[in-house]
């Protein structure tokens, strides 16, 4: 049955994020590399971060989840696994086991839901090929079902990502744990740097410089195994956060975010659109308190939000700012979970903004208050950031219906009963 969201005239509250996603993946993949027991705490509980850990438990790895998670890792541990590994909507579960099992050595066929089976795993094959693993998928663009294995050995490689990619880099990076010398990934826009620091976290060699490209290094080893901590992901924060700008009055606060490079650029842009948004640091983390704010346009380009995992819900801002918002650079919105760059062009539009597509470019003449959004109707196409950008749109507006509100759960699970304590 459609879902129904109901407007809010007041947002009050404190919301708790999932732990990083982002993180939590890496976590139990180093944790799984490690020879010994690692734990994690506040590991992320979305159906994505729970792919990769049933995916290593497919591999031969153990993996108790009860409040802390604990992983009897070590790569010798892994073992050929006796059937497909199913990796569900996760491109990231999909595209890091990719290089983690080519460097190990591990023949294994990979699959995904219908949403992952669509998305183009072409760019992690290149760099693959180069070191020695064959991946082979369907067609030109190497849809799952995805095969990978190695036969040789693994080359170390010295390689520019001709598109920014995170997962492609942490992909590399991953096949040069086991390589025969340095590995260098270099980009010309930078990506989130979670995998280069968690690996150095654990005792890899890693040194990243900054020339006219930011160029990666990793030197072969083994992960030590340790204890994470996960923080909370910013990235689902930044839904709350644009509800809590654009509602007529109250107060949001979301407390504990992972605040590291890359991860809060969203804010910056918020901030310079007139929002009042207080920021709190400690050490690695941030408390975000959140007003109601009159926002304003701007122009806001793809490097100052990294993955653009953001964009949708600034598409939400935008739509109810006053003026007209410039996002540039958006063309990586149409590789991800669903075509994210025309739907989100959709739902300004749904809203009444005015919207017009340049190339990669989006401009969106906002209505200047939320007050002022029409009720929507929204099909989220399985993707779960559409889907909570349209809950959050109709809670500060008049309404929305959303067809598939389950697909929310492989990132944010309580989400919906996290939005209707805040009302």
């Amino acid at each position: 049955m459609p879902f129904i969201v109901t407007p809010a005239s007041s947002l009050t509250g404190s919301i708790t994020t999932p732990g990083d996603k982002s993180i939590s993946h890496r976590a139990l993949l180093i944790a799984a590399l490690a020879p010994g027991t690692s734990t994690i705490e506040g590991l992320s509980s979305g159906r994505d971060v729970l792919s990769t850990a049933q995916a290593l438990r497919d591999l031969g790895i153990s993996v108790i989840a009860a409040g802390t998670v604990v992983v009897d890792g070590g790569a010798d541990r892994m073992v050929q696994p006796l059937g497909p590994l199913d990796c569900g909507n996760s491109g990231t579960t999909f595209r890091l086991l990719l290089g983690l099992l080519g460097g190990l050595g591990i023949s294994a066929t990979l699959t995904g839901d219908a949403s992952l089976s669509s998305r183009p795993m072409d760019r992690v094959k290149l760099p693959l090929a180069q070191m020695g693993i064959s991946v082979e998928g369907s067609g030109q663009r190497c849809l799952a079902p995805v095969i990978v294995s190695r036969d040789a050995a693994l080359r170390a490689i010295d390689y520019t990502l001709p598109v920014a990619s995170a997962q492609v880099k942490s992909a590399v990076l991953f096949a040069g744990l086991f390589g025969d010398g340095p590995t260098v990934v270099r980009e010309h826009t930078p990506t989130r740097i979670h995998t280069e620091e968690m690996l150095a976290h654990a005792g890899i060699h890693v040194t990243t410089t900054t020339e006219a490209t930011i160029n990666t290094t990793v030197l072969p080893g083994i992960p030590k195994a340790r204890s994470w901590t996960i923080p909370g992901d910013p990235s689902q924060a930044a839904f709350f956060v644009v509800a809590g700008l654009l509602a007529a009055k109250g107060t949001v606060i979301i407390p504990n975010l992972y605040s590291g490079p890359g991860r809060s650029g969203f804010v910056d842009v918020l901030i310079r659109m007139g929002a009042d948004i207080s920021v709190a640091r400690q050490d690695a983390s941030m408390t975000l308190t959140v007003r109601p704010s009159d926002l304003h346009a701007t122009e806001i380009a793809a490097n100052e939000i990294p993955s653009l995992d953001e964009v949708p819900i600034l598409i939400v801002a935008a739509a109810g700012a006053s003026g007209t918002t410039v996002l540039r650079d958006l063309g990586e919105l149409r590789v991800k979970e669903s075509d994210r760059f025309s739907a989100s062009a959709s739902l300004a539009r749904s809203l009444g903004a005015q919207v017009e597509v340049i190339g990669d470019d989006l401009t969106i003449t906002g209505v200047g208050s939320a007050s002022r959004f029409a009720s929507i109707v929204v099909d989220p196409q399985g993707d779960h950031r559409m889907a909570m950008s349209a809950a959050i749109a109709g809670t500060v507006g008049n309404g929305a219906t959303i067809s598939d509100e389950d697909c929310v759960e492989t990132s944010f699970p309580g989400f919906f009963s996290q939005l209707s304590s805040l009302a």
